[in-house]
């Protein structure tokens, strides 16, 4: 990942992620750019998403339906079921989270629910479980937990039967 060696002398977050342009869409496509060639922006714009900054401490429950940028300290439970939810480089949060998609640049102590992935960048800290479709370690990482990989789309419920059934053959060869 590239990293610029100067930071910019307004404030601002300093471990944002990369977020698509804001740039109006035009009504008619470029002619010089095919169609299939046009990137589809899946994340969600600024005006989608809220911020809890560095200084603020939440303590409860989160809940919402929007995209959540945590840069502060959340103690409780998060449950943005569809959203994004995440976890800057100042971010502290000692809360289960359930989102779509979970992103840890800072720490987490808590168990994560996605239902599409879960991405622990180089920064993150991680302790706890996790439960997703796809999930991304990155080098220098720190996790501690375990990891239950589901279809996109599974239910709980139906995993759960599946993963009863299997041992009980076993059990009965062995008496």
């Amino acid at each position: 990942m590239w990293k610029p060696t100067n930071q910019p002398a307004t404030p601002s977050r300093p471990a944002e992620p990369e977020r698509p342009s804001t740039a109006a869409p035009t009504a008619a496509p470029s002619l010089s750019e095919p169609a299939a060639s046009r990137p589809v922006a899946t994340t969600t714009t600024t005006s989608d998403q809220a911020t809890i900054g560095k200084s603020l401490v939440i303590k409860g429950e989160v809940t919402g339906s929007e995209s959540l940028y945590i840069d502060g300290r959340v103690e409780g439970s998060i449950n943005l079921s569809g959203n994004r939810v995440t976890v800057g480089r100042n971010g502290v949060v000692a809360a289960n989270i359930n989102a779509r998609e979970i992103v840890v640049l800072g720490k987490v102590r808590g168990n994560l629910t996605a239902s599409d992935r879960v991405d622990i960048r180089s920064d993150g800290s991680l302790t706890g479980d996790v439960v997703a479709a796809r999930i991304s370690i990155e080098d220098g990482a720190f996790f501690k937990g375990g990891i239950d990989i589901r279809k996109a789309g599974a239910k709980p419920e139906e995993v759960k039967t599946a993963a009863s059934i299997t041992p009980e053959p076993a059990i009965a060869a062995r008496a």
